[in-house]
């Protein structure tokens, strides 16, 4: 009997048509023309996948030519942008990215996923998985990062977390309560 499960073979086949990346697989138009119904004798001489086929599904890298290439596209249109902004009687400067931009964008994040804060003319919208990864991906930041910070950043972060969390335990002991029973009414039924 044990004989026989060592026998058989267990073969995987991938008939997505796309890649996770949503490229066209080349190997799925050769799978479709294939004979679905394969006899015992193909499976078990098939080749074994390799050991890490997910290998195989990520495009190699772009070369250093299209690298700087891209930038280069990317450095123009930023500068395209800021020509723009700057016409229309707004600095620069205010689309800058520096680390306490990203961190406020993090915070600010993190109270719309618990529903602290809207969008204007928005409704609340409560995320407390969003929440959770962004408050511990701000976490992760301050672990990863201290020693580097100047002063102000690391109060920044430590302000955020700490509002963040506490907020966190809030709305998850709100949730978790039973709704209240409402004003009586004096009426009996």
């Amino acid at each position: 009997m044990a004989e026989q499960k060592k026998d058989s073979a267990i073969k995987v086949n991938d008939r997505r048509l796309f890649t996770s990346d949503g490229d066209l697989r080349g190997d799925a138009v050769e799978e479709a023309s294939t004979p679905a119904a394969e006899t015992p004798t193909q499976v078990a001489t098939a080749n074994p996948p390799a050991a890490d086929s997910r290998t195989s599904d990520v495009p190699p890298p772009p070369t250093s030519g299209e690298q700087q290439a891209q930038h280069d596209a990317y450095k123009q249109s930023s500068r395209d942008l800021d020509a723009h902004v700057e016409l229309s009687g707004h600095s620069a400067k205010e689309l800058e990215v520096s680390f306490e931009r990203f961190l406020a964008s993090l915070y600010m994040t993190a109270m719309m996923q618990l529903g602290l804060m809207v969008e204007q003319g928005g409704a609340p919208h409560v995320d407390l998985i969003g929440a959770r990864q962004t408050i511990d991906t701000l976490g992760m930041l301050g672990e990863k990062t201290k020693g580097n910070l100047t002063p102000k950043e690391q109060a920044f972060i430590q302000n955020a977390l700490y509002e963040l969390r506490m907020a966190y335990v809030e709305v998850t002991n709100a949730l978790a309560q039973p709704p209240q029973p409402g004003p009586s009414t004096g009426t009996n039924g």
